[in-house]
């Protein structure tokens, strides 16, 4: 009994010490010191530009392949040789349509001979008819036998002439002078009719191929204007423009192609080069932009932490966002330009918490002085380096 008491109080003891522990932790958290966070103000957009890298690639780049099905006996070119127009690229074993030609021309002879023989037989019944030996229903069922004699005959030529252009359908040649881009098909495989066997670069126009992400793509229009510049010559740009613009993203990648357009007599760029496609961010007028991580979401209300400079306490303030870019967003509304904005850390805050506002150096940054132009300065420069 005794012991049953004193395990009581000892249980009872225990949550009351408990108790006043946690009223401690409540107490102390009301008088936590402020802890640092990073702030940047938001800048204008219409400075930003935006980097896709791409490829040189032709503008005309057709499939080629036979006409007809068959087995590939001999392949007489490789990626990266020059063609020209005419030039045999590859050819398939001809016993089949061989034989399919020698059977075409038997029968154009045997329908000559019909047609031989009905001509003959027409003629004699018309002299017969003439001398009124014969009567009209006789030479009637002669002449139309000869009508169709006609009509084989004209089939089997359409026959022996399809027959002779399978034959020549059994060597794939260039249509257009150029470079061969890729192979998609060797010796002794079999192909089917159409089926791609070799892409051709034409000579002529070259382009930049760049993907679009899909939260860019909405802002290109065809025809806007874009700077090139070659890896193998950074720090020289060329005038494109944006020429032409998938209206489907691809099923993988989820990005769309588009192709720029520029004077390749100026660039003298060569096919498979690096390029980059620069290209101007969102638009100004009087767009704000901010770093990435400094926008947080709740559902579907998006949200930045500012900071209060009359005693450093964060205010959860809502926004409203444009398209997100790979590393700054743009805040249509909600925001003022002079405020100061906490860019890291936001999952970690909460509203009234108080904070010591610092630059990218660490540095504290006296808000009261925000109109200046020394930490201002120092702070956006800052962001729109990164």
């Amino acid at each position: 009994m005794f012991r049953s008491l004193l395990i009581s109080g000892l249980i009872v003891g225990a949550v009351g010490a408990l108790g006043l522990q946690g009223c401690s932790d409540a107490e102390s958290g009301k008088t936590e010191a402020p802890r640092p966070a990073l702030v940047v103000q938001p800048l204008t957009a219409g400075a930003s530009q935006d980097v896709f890298p791409g490829e040189v690639r032709a503008r005309y780049e057709p499939e080629l392949g036979f006409r007809i099905a068959g087995k590939i006996s001999q392949r007489k070119v490789d990626v990266g040789d020059r063609v020209s127009k005419g030039d045999v690229l590859a050819t398939l074993d001809t016993d089949d349509v061989n034989l399919q030609l020698d059977a075409a021309r038997a029968r154009f002879a045997s329908a000559q001979a019909d047609h031989k023989l009905a001509r003959t037989e027409l003629d004699r019944h018309q002299a017969l008819l003439e001398r009124q030996v014969i009567s009209r229903s006789q030479y009637d069922a002669v002449e139309s036998r000869f009508d169709a004699a006609q009509a084989q005959l004209r089939q089997a030529r359409a026959n022996l002439n399809v027959a002779r252009n399978q034959t020549d359908y059994a060597t794939l040649q260039a249509p257009q002078d150029g470079v061969i881009a890729q192979r998609r098909a060797e010796a002794g495989q079999v192909v089917a009719a159409g089926q791609p066997v070799f892409v051709l670069a034409v000579d002529g126009d070259r382009e930049v191929r760049i993907d679009l992400p899909e939260q860019d793509v909405g802002r290109f229009v065809i025809g806007m204007p874009v700077a090139i510049e070659l890896w193998s010559r950074k720090g020289k740009v060329f005038p494109g423009t944006l020429r032409e613009l998938s209206p489907s993203a691809d099923p993988r990648s989820r990005t769309f192609e588009a192709r720029v357009a520029f004077d390749n007599d100026d660039v003298g760029a060569d096919l498979g080069q690096s390029a980059r496609v620069v290209a101007s961010g969102v638009a100004g007028n009087g767009v704000l932009t901010l770093p990435l991580p400094a926008v947080t979401a709740e559902g579907d209300q998006r949200y930045v932490w500012v900071v209060n400079p009359d005693d450093t306490s964060l205010v959860k303030t809502p926004v409203e966002t444009g398209p997100y870019s790979a590393e700054t967003v743009p805040v249509l509304s909600g925001l003022s330009a002079d405020a100061w904005v906490v860019a890291a850390g936001t999952h970690l805050l909460r509203e009234g918490q108080t904070v010591i506002p610092v630059d990218r150096q660490n540095r504290q940054i006296e808000l009261a002085s925000a109109d200046s132009a020394g930490p201002e300065t120092d702070v956006d420069a800052e962001t729109e380096s990164e």
